[in-house]
């Protein structure tokens, strides 16, 4: 594992991946009240202050490869001029760039603990402890990833899937079609866009994908066939 990485969440550079990995494993699973249900982070300007993973070599390259096209061309993407102090930056940035200094790839489970909004890993798997667990443990399966995320969002167009009106990227949303808290998973099947008001009002009822008179709708289906 690259040094980088241990050293973004506090650990020395002798220790051992599997030691790294088993740890935050355990970490988290243990969650306590987490953001998407507070629908604000609890901690504040206080995740500024813990630690943000390095990005993957292969980013780092596609920035330095930026840095290059703007010097060269004496323009930023969006068509600015690029001024003096910005051209010694990115000259500066450009002749000091080693791509050994990044990792090939960052393990999914830190990248996954990491804060959608700010960047920096999530606070709460540096604090959590079993006292701030309610009785039922949590588990991180809860955690969409991000790749997941992606997937819903294509598939469904970023149309809610409830009122069929176009979602706005701040109102985004992913609700599960079973529960989570009746054992839905977090998967692109399991997963669909919906507006937030039009996630509130479902909460976590299964009305929508059960009949409404099983008993009838078990004798439907034995008798049509016949």
């Amino acid at each position: 594992m690259h040094r980088l990485v241990k050293r973004a969440l506090g650990y020395g550079e002798k220790d051992r991946d599997s030691r790294l990995l088993r740890d935050w494993k355990k970490r988290t699973t243990r969650l306590c009240k987490p953001c998407w249900e507070l629908q604000y982070c609890p901690y504040g300007p206080v995740v500024e202050d813990f630690p943000s993973l390095p990005i993957a070599r292969c980013e780092a390259k596609e920035h330095i490869e930026y840095l290059r096209s703007c010097l060269l061309s004496g323009q930023l993407a969006d068509g600015r001029k690029l001024d003096r102090q910005r051209r010694r930056s990115f000259e500066q940035e450009v002749a000091t760039f080693c791509a050994a200094d990044y990792p090939e790839t960052v393990p999914r489970v830190f990248s996954e603990a990491s804060c959608l909004v700010f960047g920096h890993v999530c606070p709460v798997f540096f604090v959590a402890e079993p006292l701030t667990e309610t009785k039922a443990r949590r588990t991180h399966t809860r955690l969409i990833p991000r790749e997941v995320m992606m997937k819903v969002v294509r598939r469904d167009g970023q149309i809610c899937q409830k009122c069929n009106k176009h979602v706005p990227d701040p109102e985004v949303e992913f609700d599960h079609i079973i529960p989570f808290s009746k054992g839905g998973r977090s998967t692109v099947e399991n997963l669909r866009v919906v507006h937030r008001e039009c996630n509130r009002q479902k909460s976590n009822s299964l009305r929508e994908i059960l009949p409404q008179q099983p008993i009838q709708h078990l004798w439907e289906l034995q008798n049509s066939d016949r």
